[in-house]
C-alpha cells in the first residue's frame, strides 16, 4: 500500500478498498486542478482587459499626442497594479495553493482558504483598477482593495506555510525554496506598503495617484522585490530539468537574493545609483547561480512544448540584464523618464512575461490535470511576437521620450498590437487547452500510488 493510501485511510478512519482510495485520490488531484485553472483564467483575464488593453489605449494616447506625460497617471498606475498583482501575481497564488497543500496532503481547510483568498484578491484588484480609472469614491475603495489584497495574502500564507522540509523527507528546505519565502517576503512587504500608500492618499492626498517619486521607489518594489525572487526560485526548481543544466549554485542563487535585496532596500531608501549597481549585480549573480550560459549536462525536456522554449528562457535573463544595465543608464542623465520606462518594459515584459509565457505553458497544462498544450506553434509565436513588440517598444521609448528621433513615436502603436497580440494568442493556447480532456484520466493517480 502506498504512502498516501496509508495516510488517506488515517483520516478517514477505517481500511478503504483499493477503488475508494482512487475515487479519493482522483477527486482531490481534479478539485485542485480546477482550482488552479480559476486562478489562471482569473489572470488571463486581468492580463487582457484591465491591464494590456488599457495598456495599449494608453499607448496609443501618447503616441498620438507626442507627450508621455499626455495620459493620466491614475490610468498608468491602474494598468501596472493590474499586470502586477492581477496578472502574474494571481498565478503565483494560484501555484502556491495547487502546490503547498498537495505537499502537506491537502488538509480539509486548504480548498475552502484558496477560495475565500480567490474572492479577497480579485476583489481587490478589481476595486484598485476601478478606483484608478474612474475615481469613484477613492478616499474609501482605495484604502479597501488594498487592505483586501493584504487579507487574502495572509489568508495564502497561513495556508501555506504549515509545509516543512520533513514533509518531503529532507532535513532542511531546498535552496529554491529560500528564495521563493525571500519573493513571498517581499510580496508581504509590497502589499503593506501599499495599503500604507493607499491611506495616506486617503487622508491627505488630493487623488487616487501615486507621486512620480514615490511610484518610481514602489516599481522598484514590486518588481525586483517581488516578482524577479519568484521567478529565481521557480527557475532553481525547474530549468535544471527543462533546460538540462547543471546543478544549480544554490549558496550563490542565495547571494543573489541578499544583493538584490539590498538594492530594493537601496531604492526605496532614496539612493539609486548605489541601487542600480546592486540590481544588475544580482541579475549577474543569479545567471552564474543558475548556470544558463554554459554547456548543458543533457538536452533539454521539449515534450509538449515548441523546441525554442529554452532559447526564450535564456532571452527572458538576457532581457533582465538589460533592464539592469538602462536602469545604470537612466540614474547618470537628467530628464531619464524614457529610459527608466524602457528599463521597465524591459523587465516586465522582455523578463518576466517572457518567463511565464515559457514557463507557464510548459507547466501549467500538466498541473491542470495533466493535460497537453493546445498548439505549440502558438506558443512560439506567441513568444516571438512577445519579444519583437518588447524590442520596439523598448527602443522607441528612448528614442522618442528622449528626443533622439521624432520618427520613434510612430512605433510605439505598433510595439502595443504586437504584444496585445502575443498576449491574447497566450490566452487563447491556454484556454483552449483547459477546455481539452485531460490526456491520461489515470496519471493523477499513479503519481500519488508512487509516493
Amino acid at each position: 500500500m502506498s504512502a498516501l493510501a496509508t495516510r488517506i485511510e488515517t483520516q478517514v478512519g477505517r481500511a478503504l478498498t483499493p477503488g475508494e482510495i482512487f475515487e479519493i485520490t482522483r477527486t482531490r488531484e481534479t478539485s485542485l486542478s480546477r482550482l488552479l485553472m480559476l486562478y489562471i483564467t482569473t489572470g488571463l483575464a486581468f492580463m487582457l482587459l484591465p491591464g494590456t488593453f488599457l495598456g495599449v489605449w494608453n499607448l496609443l494616447a501618447i503616441s498620438s499626442r507626442h507627450a508621455s506625460n499626455s495620459v493620466s497617471a491614475g490610468w498608468v498606475q491602474a494598468h501596472g497594479h493590474a499586470q502586477i498583482f492581477g496578472w502574474i501575481g494571481t498565478f503565483i497564488l494560484g501555484i502556491g495553493f495547487y502546490s503547498i497543500p498537495k505537499l502537506r496532503r491537502m488538509n480539509p481547510f486548504a480548498l475552502w482558504a484558496a477560495w475565500v483568498c480567490w474572492a479577497l484578491w480579485t476583489s481587490g484588484i478589481t476595486l484598485r483598477w476601478l478606483t484608478g480609472v474612474y475615481q469613484w469614491q477613492w478616499r474609501v475603495v482605495l484604502p479597501v482593495s488594498a487592505a483586501l489584497e493584504v487579507v487574502a495574502f495572509v489568508i495564502f500564507f497561513h495556508s501555506v506555510s504549515g509545509h516543512r522540509p520533513q514533509d518531503s523527507g529532507r532535513q532542511k528546505l531546498d535552496e529554491w525554496v529560500l528564495v521563493v519565502i525571500a519573493a513571498a517576503t517581499g510580496l508581504l512587504l509590497t502589499l503593506l506598503v501599499n495599503l500604507g500608500a493607499a491611506m495616506w492618499l486617503a487622508y491627505r492626498g488630493i487623488s487616487p495617484d501615486l507621486p512620480t517619486e514615490f511610484d518610481q521607489r514602489f516599481l522598484v518594489l514590486e518588481t525586483w522585490g517581488f516578482l524577479v525572487p519568484f521567478v529565481w526560485g521557480f527557475s532553481a526548481k525547474w530549468l535544471p530539468i527543462f533546460l538540462g543544466l547543471r546543478p544549480v549554485r544554490g549558496r550563490v542563487l542565495l547571494l543573489a537574493v541578499a544583493v538584490n535585496s539590498a538594492g530594493v532596500i537601496a531604492a526605496m531608501m532614496g539612493w539609486m545609483r548605489p541601487a542600480v549597481l546592486l540590481l544588475l549585480g544580482g541579475i549577474l549573480i543569479a545567471v552564474w547561480a543558475l548556470s544558463l550560459l554554459e554547456r548543458t549536462r543533457q538536452p533539454p525536456k521539449v515534450k509538449g512544448v515548441h523546441a525554442s522554449f529554452p532559447v526564450f528562457v535564456r532571452l527572458a535573463y538576457v532581457w533582465a540584464i538589460v533592464a539592469a544595465a538602462l536602469g545604470i543608464w537612466a540614474n547618470s542623465v537628467e530628464g531619464s523618464h524614457g529610459i527608466w520606462g524602457a528599463s521597465r518594459h524591459a523587465l516586465t515584459v522582455g523578463f518576466l512575461a517572457t518567463m511565464v509565457f515559457s514557463v507557464g505553458q510548459r507547466v501549467l497544462p500538466a498541473f491542470s490535470g495533466m493535460r497537453l498544450l493546445f498548439s505549440t506553434r502558438l506558443m512560439f509565436l506567441s513568444l516571438l511576437l512577445l519579444g519583437t513588440g518588447c524590442l520596439l517598444r523598448v527602443s522607441s521609448e528612448i528614442l522618442a521620450y528622449q528626443g533622439f528621433a521624432n520618427w520613434a513615436w510612430s512605433w510605439l502603436p505598433v510595439s502595443a498590437i504586437i504584444e496585445m497580440t502575443a498576449v491574447t494568442i497566450f490566452a487563447v493556447n491556454l484556454l483552449f487547452t483547459f477546455a481539452r480532456r485531460p490526456a491520461a484520466q489515470e496519471a493523477p493517480v499513479e503519481r500519488y500510488n508512487k509516493e
